[in-house]
């Protein structure tokens, strides 16, 4: 699976450092996130899902709709 995250952060002009002071997290374990060395956790991809204003689901490539979707009340 090839995770959006690292276009959506180029698309904003970020930095792997600004994402991983954004995740509480090393810029080098954010950069192995982006590669696919290792699995990012489900609580860092709902805080980019946050962050950036969009679903998970577009993060993880499963839509390419970039809208959140509508939440629950």
């Amino acid at each position: 699976m090839k995770l959006r995250i690292r276009d959506i952060r180029e698309d904003r002009d970020l930095t792997q450092k600004d994402i991983a002071e954004v995740l509480n997290c090393k810029q080098q374990t954010y950069s192995r996130y982006e590669t696919g060395e290792i699995t990012i956790d489900i609580y860092r991809l709902e805080t980019l899902s946050n962050y950036y204003g969009t679903s998970v689901d577009y993060l993880l490539g499963l839509t390419d709709k970039i809208e959140p979707y509508p939440r629950k009340k």
